[in-house]
This record gives structure tokens, C-alpha cells and sequence, in this order.
């Protein structure tokens, strides 16, 4: 066996062998912010404050300049945070820079709601700039006015409910909304609503009530979930934790991309995984974590992963989620997502059911080059469109796509990656390679020999950023900012890359005269 394919295999098999631990995900200024600004001792966190400043763009925000609808949350958390650590070093002058980069920037929310707004935000930002507003009096900031109506109807229905459910999808930005501890239910791991921002904020308030059994488990919650960003700081939070359902689901979804779901080098470990989330799998489905409320993502996923795997799961499950043509990823839910309905298309047609509606709304939701892009779990159109190529060619090997295929080869950057952004990134990159690698069975030699030429000059481009055991540090999942689940984009970066490699070497043996 080539030595790179058998150090990417070992590692793939470590990532898999791992994901008992709740999941990793990289650090959130947004949770990391919102859990300082709720903790009393600002000197017992320096180390968290100075993370937090040192994660500040040159611009005065925080988040990617690439992607400016999603830098509203963590600078204006970032800001309230620093409002109370002037003592610290450069505190003073990041709350300087982060009002004068508020006050210049456009608000994306002035006459509507974009389509993928970040999750929470008609909650987070309207309860953000008040607090902002009532510490900054008189500074001219974004008020996000098409939130604000939003904003009202879920406190409506919030205040018809005394207490919610533990793992009920509010909770999540219970922090934006909730004042007493009793109106939620902390889960089993301790959490409220697998946020470590909601948590921080139920914890001080319970510490005013004096429940010294929940607060401890809520303080031992955000300690495990500090851990799972591996930025050895405490009180560094993810944005979002544990991802304990999402995390082995995707993984082994985007080894089947790859063609490596089957790969006898990674059997044992996929074999684990399988008998968990077939234990796991109940008749409402599956949620991102086990104490969290089941969605039609999840699930949709869950099943192709045991289909794959030679289970036999029903669909009852996801019926579920089923609205009309379309499945909604939660009850009620502000808008759908395109990726839920790929990937519940993708679990109709693995398990031979019929898909029709759903087929036709994924294919009406391209844009005019063919691509899937207006997406609102993830900011790359990388992503859901080579999920829905895997969905839309799935038992159809003679499917065809010209639009898509000419829009992916001609988005394939001069440095040989590609990216959403201003630059290429591995995970999307490895996301373009998926999608040729099921496009480029059905296309004339002709079409195969550019599309080898595109996957050298891929494969050239990642293996000059390779290196065993990186940690990923360009988050580009949508949460209440943008965040990256760590395991699940190595998964997709090393299986990228396999498979660049592995169709390197293919296309020699064919050009030598071997057998494919």
C-alpha cells in the first residue's frame, strides 16, 4: 500500500475511534464571549479575555470578512464581553475598535431576513443591540428592524409555555430569551439545549436560586464542552456541544462520498459506529446529539449510513419531518433547508422509495449555473452541491449533469483548490472532488481526461498543505456564527485527498494500459 494512502487510512481510523467523547468542534468567539460576559470573576478568566482579543480582525470584527452576514453575533457579543475587562490588556482599545466597525457596517437585517441568517439571530441580535444600546447610549449601531417582529412571535409563544423540554430546539438560544432558571431542563449531560452559551446563561441565573446540584452539573458541562474546542483554555466554548449523533453520521456519510465507507482498512471502526446509530435510531429519528430533539437532517442521514451499511432501517422516521413536497429539518422552523431535503432525497432513493416532490424541489433550488447555494446550515455552496449530486445520481448510473459539472470545473481556483471564500480551503476543495468523482463515471473519455487534469491540479494543491494530524481552523458551518465540527471536516479533508490520490493513480494505470 502507497505510505500516504495507509497514513491517511490510520488516521481515518483514529478520527472514527474517537467519537465517543461527545464530538469536537473549534473554539466559538460567540459562546466564548456570552459565557464571559455571564461569569462573575473577570481575573479568574485573563486567559479566555486574551483569546478573545486576539481573535479580533484587523477591521475592529470578529468573524470572516468573507462572509459579513455572520459577524454580527460575535462582535456584538465580543463587545459586551470586553465592556467589563478595561482592566485587562488591549481590552480597552478591541471595544474601541469593535464600536467603530459596528457603527460602519451595513445591516443586512434592515428590510428583511436573509434566507440563511445564522441560527437564533431573529433572537440573539435584537436582544444583543438592546443590551448594547442600554451600556452604550447614543452610538449610532445596526438595529435589525426585520428581526424585531421575528423577534416578538417566538416570545409569544415562549411565554404561552412555562417550561420547555430538555433538548427542545429553543433552548439553544436560551440565552437570548430566557430569565428564570425553572423555564427550562437542563439534559442529561448538564447542558440547556447543547449551547454552551445558553448554558452560561442558565447557570448564573440558578446561581441567584441557590440550586447548588444544577448549577454543578451545568458548571461540568461547559468544563467537557471547553475541552472539546482543544484550545487548552478554559472557559473557551464551542459554539455548539456535543454533537455526538452529527458528528459519527456525517463522518461515515462522507466516507461513503469518497468511496471509502466500505474500505477494509476502516471496517471495524465503521462496524462500531454502525450498532451505535442503529441502537440510537428510535421512530422519531435523531437530533445532532442524543439529548436533543430529533430533525429530519439527522435522521436522513442516519438512514443512508445504516442502508449502506447492509441494515434495513424504515423511513418512517423521517416521514416525520414531511410537509407537503418538502421535509423541514424542525417543526416550525423559519425557512427550509436545501441540504435536508438533499439528503432526505438521498435516503429515499437508497431505501427505494418514492422521492418525486422532493427530487423536484432540490432541483429547483439551483441557481442559474446549476450549483446549490443558498444553503442554511453551511456558508460554502461546495457543500450541498455535492451532497445533492450524490442524491440526484443515486441508482441512476447514467445521470448527467453538464450544468453543474461546468460550473465546478470552472470554479476551480489558479492555485488548484477551491473555495466560497477569498481562498481555496481543503474542506471545500475535498467537497468539488466528491462531486467529480460521481460525475466522472458517466461523462465521454474525452470529458474524463479534463477532469483529471482538474483533480491533478487538486491533488497538487493538497498535498502541499498536508500534514498528519492537522487540526481544521476555517469554520464554515452556519450556528449562531460560523464554526467548524473539527472531526467531521478532517474526515472530509483526508478523504478528499484519498481519493485525489487514489484517482491519480487510477488514471496512470489506465493511461499504461491497465485495467481501471
Amino acid at each position: 500500500m502507497n505510505a500516504l494512502s495507509e497514513q491517511i487510512l490510520s488516521e481515518l481510523r483514529g478520527l472514527l475511534s474517537e467519537m465517543s467523547d461527545g464530538g469536537s468542534v473549534g473554539p466559538s468567539v460567540y459562546d466564548t464571549a456570552r459565557a464571559l460576559r455571564f461569569h462573575g470573576n473577570v481575573t479568574g478568566r485573563q486567559d479566555a479575555y486574551a483569546w478573545l482579543i486576539a481573535q479580533q480582525q484587523a477591521d475592529g470584527g470578529w468573524g470572516s470578512a468573507d462572509f459579513p452576514l455572520f459577524r454580527h453575533a460575535p462582535t456584538w457579543a465580543a463587545l459586551l464581553a470586553l465592556q467589563r475587562a478595561d482592566p485587562l490588556p488591549g481590552a480597552a482599545h478591541a471595544a474601541q475598535a469593535a464600536t467603530r466597525f459596528l457603527q460602519r457596517q451595513p445591516d443586512p437585517y434592515a428590510h428583511a431576513v436573509p434566507e440563511d441568517a445564522p441560527i437564533g439571530a431573529e433572537l440573539i441580535l435584537p436582544q444583543l443591540c438592546g443590551e448594547a444600546a442600554s451600556l452604550l447610549g447614543g452610538v449610532a449601531f445596526p438595529r435589525h428592524p426585520a428581526l424585531l417582529p421575528l423577534r416578538q412571535a417566538c416570545l409569544v409563544k415562549l411565554g404561552a409555555v412555562a417550561m420547555l423540554p430538555s433538548g427542545h430546539p429553543w433552548l439553544h438560544s436560551w440565552e437570548a430569551w430566557g430569565t428564570s432558571p425553572t423555564s427550562a431542563c437542563s439534559d442529561d449531560d448538564g447542558s440547556i439545549g447543547i449551547s454552551p452559551a445558553a448554558t452560561a446563561a442558565w447557570r448564573a441565573h440558578a446561581v441567584t436560586r441557590g440550586s447548588t446540584l444544577q448549577v454543578g452539573r451545568a458548571a461540568a458541562y461547559l468544563q467537557m464542552a471547553s475541552r472539546a474546542t482543544r484550545s487548552g483554555i478554559e472557559g473557551v466554548l464551542p459554539n455548539v456541544w456535543p454533537i455526538n449523533v452529527f458528528e459519527p453520521c456525517w463522518s461515515l456519510y462522507t466516507l461513503h462520498l469518497a468511496g471509502l465507507f466500505a474500505h477494509p482498512a476502516l471496517a471495524e471502526a465503521v462496524r462500531v459506529i454502525v450498532a451505535q446509530l442503529d441502537a440510537r435510531l428510535g421512530v422519531r429519528g435523531l437530533g445532532p446529539a442524543l439529548h436533543f430533539a430529533a430533525d429530519a437532517d439527522d435522521t436522513a442521514v442516519a438512514l443512508c449510513v445504516l442502508h449502506l451499511a447492509g441494515r434495513d432501517p424504515t423511513v418512517d422516521a423521517l416521514r416525520h419531518f414531511e410537509f407537503g413536497e418538502l421535509f423541514v429539518t424542525f417543526p416550525g422552523e423559519r425557512n427550509a433547508s436545501v441540504s435536508t431535503n438533499i439528503h432526505a432525497l438521498h435516503a429515499l432513493r437508497l431505501l427505494g422509495k418514492p422521492a418525486a416532490g422532493t427530487s423536484a424541489y432540490v432541483e429547483a433550488n439551483r441557481n442559474p449555473h446549476g450549483i446549490w447555494h443558498n444553503e442554511k446550515w453551511h456558508v460554502s455552496w461546495l457543500y450541498p452541491t455535492a451532497h445533492a449530486v450524490a442524491a440526484l445520481a443515486q441508482g441512476k448510473p447514467q445521470w448527467r449533469d453538464e450544468r453543474a459539472l461546468s460550473a465546478l470545473l470552472q470554479a476551480q481556483r489558479d492555485d488548484g483548490g477551491w473555495g466560497a471564500g477569498r481562498a481555496s480551503t481543503f474542506e471545500e476543495t475535498a467537497y468539488a472532488l466528491f462531486a467529480l468523482h460521481v460525475m466522472d463515471w458517466s461523462e465521454e473519455a474525452t470529458e474524463r481526461r479534463r477532469i483529471a487534469q482538474v483533480v491533478a491540479r487538486a491533488l497538487e494543491w493538497m498535498l502541499a498543505r498536508h500534514a498528519a494530524h492537522a487540526l481544521p481552523q476555517t469554520p464554515l458551518w452556519i450556528g449562531k456564527e460560523l464554526y467548524c465540527p473539527t472531526r467531521v471536516v478532517r474526515v472530509a479533508e483526508l478523504a478528499g485527498l484519498w481519493l485525489a490520490h487514489r484517482w491519480g493513480r487510477r488514471v496512470l494505470a489506465e493511461g499504461a494500459g491497465a485495467a481501471p
